[in-house]
């Protein structure tokens, strides 16, 4: 029987060449693994230069630098994967039947928050530039994992709300503001960093936060009380502390409650459940019970919503950035994989339908950065007139900004065919993430009817806008024409709350398009206005005017290993 084998084989010598060279990989796109995810960011690396004082710049660049390559290395990629692999399981007791209400994460999601906090992700507040810096910092890291975002951005948006009480705020900015990380339930003074989470809404009320139900029994008159009540979604319970609604005497107020309290007990905080969510694995949310839980009062009573406010501008701020950031992590892999993939006798990049597929997410991408860090800038500015910006500009660029990314990851996900729906590639929970923004901190209708509040209550607020996007006027007639249209559609009210969507969609572009024509290079301007301002455009991306310079569009937004 050997020699009869021997023999075929032998006879067919041309059968064992072919079977080798199936095992042989041709035409599959490296992976995008150790980069700098910063400085391969033109648009994001030259934002900061933009935004900072001289002074600030090269010390920033280094500090962005440093964390692009950790967010771009093999590592940081493999916590992500693992993160989400390994999602947070709940323990409510332990095993004498003591009540803990417990989260277990994978190490993986310590070692992202470990690098988060120690970059200063959630150090923004009074540090020079401090507004850019850190949403740049959050834009680049959020591409490493995006669900540990969630606390990091609760963390860094519940100080303004906290400096509504001085006292609070002297005793807990510094642990927010820390640069350290420490995993584990223990009384907040015991730690060197702390992180603090969100619990708003109900399930009788979502949104509309003051049909909350929750009560706030107050214990005397030194502002603490007794919280009883459920949270339908508590985000991030593993937190140190909380900022919470509830009923008090006085009407709807804001409260921290700490999960430990001072002398090492538990406060009372039963975790439910944990949600199972569509994306955003990696972290956290859950419905908690308050019983008799206690709670210090931050703000006044009856001012909860004026209180917590500043915290839930931060938050969607972050929505927006994070947007952002998965847009860009989108674009950059599918821009890497067109320029390595051939098909039809060349590479994708070099084909005319790809490179406008590809110049127009890139399009998408670089308007949602540069509308990012103008915003994160106005933070850090403080001006009246950039307050009154951020009160337009913050819930417009959150609806629309996080309206794109879905889309956007879609498409980049489409542009790797088959390679891209498989898991390994990491883009299907790009696109199961990308819903996520659009839908916390308010949903599109909140946002929207956010303008319009605005627009009635705060006229400085309208004329901060049209400020910014004059400053563009007579530089492109495509936007000239959008301002002078959106103009008009301001100073129609009928069937204004019907129409809020829309309304807010063209302030939102003709931002975008004004910051792109004042900063951008003028292809990508050019491409832009044309297409978002000047309606030379289709219903699906890859419908650019043929006769922009793509080429140059597609490789400004292009990150090399």
């Amino acid at each position: 029987m050997a020699a009869r084998v021997f023999h075929l084989l032998a006879a067919r010598p041309y059968r064992i060449g072919m079977a080798a060279t199936t095992h042989t990989v041709t035409n599959q796109a490296p992976p995008l693994v150790g980069y700098d995810v910063f400085l391969s960011d033109r648009a994001l690396a030259e934002g900061v230069e933009r935004h900072l004082a001289p002074g600030l710049v090269e010390e920033a660049r280094d500090e962005l630098s440093a964390l692009g390559r950790t967010a771009g290395s093999a590592q940081a990629q493999e916590w992500g994967v693992l993160a989400n692999e390994n999602p947070p399981k709940l323990r409510t007791h332990d095993r004498y039947g003591n009540r803990i209400d417990e989260v277990d994460f994978h190490p993986s999601w310590h070692r992202l928050l470990e690098h988060a906090v120690g970059a200063g992700l959630t150090d923004a507040w009074g540090r020079p530039g401090g507004h850019v810096r850190r949403a740049a910092g959050f834009l680049v890291w959020t591409q490493a994992e995006a669900g540990h975002g969630c606390p990091l951005s609760m963390t860094h948006a519940a100080v303004p709300a906290l400096r509504t009480d001085p006292a609070l705020a002297a005793e807990w900015e510094p642990r927010l503001t820390s640069h350290v990380y420490e995993e584990g339930l223990r009384p907040a003074g015991d730690k060197a960093g702390v992180l603090f989470g969100m619990g708003m809404t109900e399930k009788q009320g979502g949104s509309d936060v003051r049909a909350n139900t929750t009560q706030a029994r107050p214990l005397g008159d030194a502002g603490e009380y007794l919280l009883t009540g459920h949270k339908w979604f508590c985000s991030a319970p593993m937190c140190d502390g909380f900022l919470v609604l509830a009923q008090a005497p006085g009407g709807l107020t804001c409260f921290l409650v700490p999960r430990v309290l001072d002398d090492g007990t538990r406060n009372t905080f039963r975790i439910q459940r944990l949600k199972d969510k569509l994306g955003n694995r990696s972290n956290a949310s859950s419905e908690v019970e308050f019983d008799e839980t206690w709670a210090r009062r931050v703000g006044d009573e009856g001012r909860g919503v004026r209180t917590i406010i500043e915290m839930v501008a931060a938050t969607r701020l972050d929505c927006v950035v994070g947007s952002a950031a998965l847009m860009r992590h989108g674009v950059a892999q599918a821009i890497h994989h067109a320029a390595y993939r051939s098909a039809f006798g060349g590479v994708l990049i070099e084909k005319p339908l790809m490179k406008n597929v590809l110049a127009d997410l890139a399009l998408e991408s670089e308007a949602a950065t540069t509308l990012a860090l103008r915003l994160a800038a106005a933070n850090d500015s403080g001006s009246e007139q950039d307050r009154a910006l951020l009160r337009l500009a913050v819930p417009a660029a959150k609806y629309w900004v996080t309206k794109r990314c879905t889309p956007v990851v879609a498409e980049a996900l489409e542009c790797l065919g088959g390679n891209g729906y498989v898991e390994e590639s990491g883009l299907p929970r790009l696109l199961r993430e990308s819903p996520l923004n659009s839908i916390w901190e308010g949903s599109g209708n909140v946002q929207a009817l956010d303008v319009l509040r605005a627009l009635q209550r705060e006229p400085h607020a309208l004329d901060a806008f049209l400020q910014e996007v004059g400053r563009a006027r007579g530089a492109d007639h495509r936007l000239d024409g959008a301002i002078k249209n959106l103009l008009t559609e301001l100073a129609d009210l009928d069937g204004i709350e019907a129409r809020a969507r829309r309304l807010v969609e063209r302030m939102a572009l003709v931002l975008q398009g004004a910051l792109l024509v004042r900063w951008a290079p003028s292809q990508v301007a050019d491409a832009f206005c044309a297409s978002r301002l000047g309606g030379d455009w289709g219903t699906a991306f890859g419908t650019l005017p043929h006769t922009l310079d793509l080429g140059a569009v597609v490789e400004r937004a292009r990150a090399e290993a």
